[in-house]
């Protein structure tokens, strides 16, 4: 009896195409808060067995240089460890432009819907009299 295997039944075939299919995950850039910092230094001040700190820093997945720069921040106030976004500060006159350049859009899409309003009125009022129907002016 002979067995008929397909390319595709193939045990390392389909082993292959497996890994050809696999999803590699995208580096994220960590953020850790004020609290974690003083939290990791304090328990990193602590450790008094040898080993103890690279213990410690080997279960929170943080490198020498995250605890040696927490220290710095932390000794020179507790209050000082920043929560700060990366990258170019905002430039308050291009804030200035931007929020002019919006409200120019909206003061224009509202004299649109005004110009729009009036003329609905204005049809209105001209079916009102053409009906011979009471318009507001006459009850007035």
């Amino acid at each position: 009896m002979e067995l008929n295997m397909t390319a595709a039944s193939h045990p390392s075939d389909v082993s292959e195409a497996a890994a050809s299919t696999e999803v590699v995950a995208v580096a994220k850039r960590r953020k850790f808060t004020t609290a974690y910092m003083q939290r990791i230094v304090r328990e990193a001040d602590a450790c008094t067995a040898p080993g103890a700190i690279g213990a410690l820093l080997r279960r929170e997945g943080l490198y020498s240089s995250h605890l040696s720069k927490w220290r710095l921040l932390v000794a020179a106030s507790e209050a000082a460890i920043p929560n700060t976004k990366r990258g170019p500060k905002p430039d308050a006159a291009k804030a200035v432009d931007r929020r002019v350049a919006n409200l120019e859009l909206t003061n224009e899409k509202l004299t649109k819907q005004l110009e729009r309003a009036k003329l609905i009125i204005a049809a209105q009022k001209k079916l009102c009299n053409l009906l011979g129907l009471p318009t507001e002016e006459d009850s007035v």
